[in-house]
């Protein structure tokens, strides 16, 4: 008889106990129960950490402490982890549907990686509508020349494959932690599912510019200069489209 395996997902969080509070309620609903649910807090002021104590027969572990960054906080997260696969999710995201993990799992249970579709939420919880980009049909580590086609927040990965995130990047450190994963991959699964509803406005999105640098240059490392610079030509011309026709990005 197979074990299902167990799955680390990991909240990092500062100052937003609000938003905590619902994706905690989101975790706690799931029926699959192999979970150990991590959270890392930044040294909240707030009262985050009063949320956590209040939903202490969910969360497995937590630490509260300062940290040099989200990544930093992520990288404390994979350290506190003893689960076959990770998920991040981030205060204020939620995972799509109670059902979520027991679908994913009875697609397939020793898959390298996970990924889905991804809906925007705002902060009341309203549904925006889908992400810019969306998941391929076939994901691999190439995929990624065209942009992040999967949210972090819908990538679920084997513990085994992967490393820290690297601390050089401040924006988009996962950009280039899913990349790695996605090259070490051997199996990689479509679950066909919106995984994750993703909170609107955070951190990479607030400092956009920064971001996208950060990105190009990941990307350039990893493809090379020109197809990058040639990529990108339709990159920015999807991302203004986009922009246009709703409004967001």
């Amino acid at each position: 008889m197979n074990t299902l395996p167990t799955i680390s997902i990991i909240t990092v969080v500062y100052n937003a106990a609000n938003d905590l509070d619902k994706t905690i309620k989101s975790i706690a609903a799931q029926s699959y129960k192999n979970i150990e649910y991590i959270i890392v807090d930044g040294a909240s002021t707030d009262h985050t950490t009063e949320v956590i104590k209040a939903h202490s027969n969910s969360v497995i572990k937590w630490i509260s402490e300062k940290d040099n960054g989200i990544y930093d906080a992520m990288n404390k997260g994979i350290h506190l982890a003893t689960g076959d696969y990770l998920w991040f999710m981030n205060a204020g995201d939620e995972i799509a549907e109670a059902d979520t993990l027991s679908k994913v799992f009875n697609l397939a249970q020793n898959a390298d990686i996970y990924y889905g579709d991804t809906t925007m939420i705002d902060e009341n919880g309203n549904k925006i509508g889908n992400r810019r980009l969306q998941p391929p049909k076939n994901l691999n580590w190439k995929s990624f020349k065209k942009g992040m086609l999967v949210s972090h927040q819908s990538f679920i990965v084997k513990r085994s494959i992967v490393d820290l995130y690297n601390l050089k990047y401040h924006f988009s450190a996962d950009f280039e932690w899913c990349l790695i994963a996605l090259k070490r991959a051997t199996q990689i699964i479509n679950t066909q599912l919106t995984l994750s509803l993703f909170l609107d406005g955070g951190v990479t999105k607030q400092n956009i510019k920064a971001g996208l640098k950060e990105r190009f240059k990941i990307m350039s490392q990893y493809y090379g200069l020109i197809p990058t610079l040639y990529e990108h030509l339709f990159i920015a011309f999807k991302f203004f489209w986009f922009w246009g026709k709703n409004g967001r990005f």
